[in-house]
């Protein structure tokens, strides 16, 4: 007699059968296949019920990112990769206080009309990860992001890197600020990033939330669990509830960003989920555009 597997040991053999399996988890979760509207990586979906439309790749500025610095601000070619990345066609642009990356996303996107691309920032609540100890409040926090990035207003604003699972409570005069910049246009969406499983649970019950990143690969590598059974049920509730969701650690990082089957698998996988709305990627270099540009159509095809 076939042995009926849970929900759990499905997703885990699934993953260890390779990405022709993974794809049919889809199936499974019983969520839209994101294969069904997505035709290109380049593509512009909306983000929840944010009512931006962006590409559904993104390019993270923040790849080993800390104290306003990250590889590519540190290598001197951020400026260069993030307008390579614009004239390849990414409309998406995630930036964070820590990253440091604000002025050269400025720089490289200048002359570019505003309404033509996405920005994304974070804002840093905890002790360490910016130089300074003052944790000013959100809206002297967002004035001094829209003058670095060099714009009238910002298209999101999150928390950055939740992990409390009692964050909405602790947070609650930042997201009422925020609130209010969204109703005066100076933001047009905001939410959370969260590091932790407690800290989504908490974010997928907010109303609050309009857009959340969410850690997610197959593999279950630099993850809120390393158990992707765990993690998927609550990605697909923030789906459902509209919120928009975009993907981040599909290399686990950069754990396996030499391994080409393990990325092309994640990246099946992920698409595959249909609960994932956009991702980003953290390109150091042009010739990793044009490699997950192709990568995402294969996936797609």
């Amino acid at each position: 007699m076939t042995k009926k597997l849970n929900r759990r040991e499905f997703i885990s053999r699934s993953v260890g059968a390779g990405a022709g399996t993974i794809i049919l988890g889809k199936t499974f979760f019983a969520a839209p296949s994101q294969k069904e509207i997505l035709k290109d990586p380049l593509q512009m979906i909306p983000l929840g019920k944010t009512g931006i439309k962006t590409s559904f790749l993104g390019m993270g500025t923040g790849f080993s990112g800390g104290n306003r610095s990250s590889n590519i601000t540190r290598a001197g070619v951020a400026e260069s990769i993030i307008r390579q990345a614009y004239d390849k066609g990414i409309r998406f642009f995630d930036c964070a206080d820590t990253y440091g990356t604000h002025p050269f996303t400025a720089a490289a996107l200048k002359g570019i009309p505003r309404e033509k691309y996405t920005l994304i920032s974070k804002m840093w609540v905890d002790h360490g990860g910016l130089p300074e100890q003052e944790r000013p409040d959100a809206n002297l926090v967002v004035d001094r992001f829209r003058k670095e990035l060099n714009t009238d207003y910002i298209d999101l604003i999150q928390i950055h890197c939740m992990t409390d699972a009692h964050w909405t409570d602790k947070q609650k005069k930042q997201m009422d600020i925020l609130e209010n910049l969204k109703a005066k246009n100076v933001i047009r969406a905001h939410g959370v990033s969260v590091h932790s499983l407690e800290a989504m649970e908490a974010a997928a019950d907010s109303s609050w939330v309009d857009v959340i990143h969410v850690r997610i690969n197959p593999y279950g590598e630099a993850m809120d669990k390393n158990d992707p059974s765990l993690v998927i049920p609550v990605i697909e509730k923030l789906h459902k509830s509209g919120k928009g969701v975009i993907g981040m650690k599909l290399i686990g990082n950069g754990s396996f960003r030499e391994d080409s089957e393990k990325i092309d698998t994640s990246l099946k996988f992920v698409l595959g989920l249909g609960t994932v709305d956009h991702i980003t990627v953290g390109f150091e270099k042009p010739e990793q555009i044009d490699n997950y540009l192709l990568r995402i159509r294969s996936a797609i095809a």
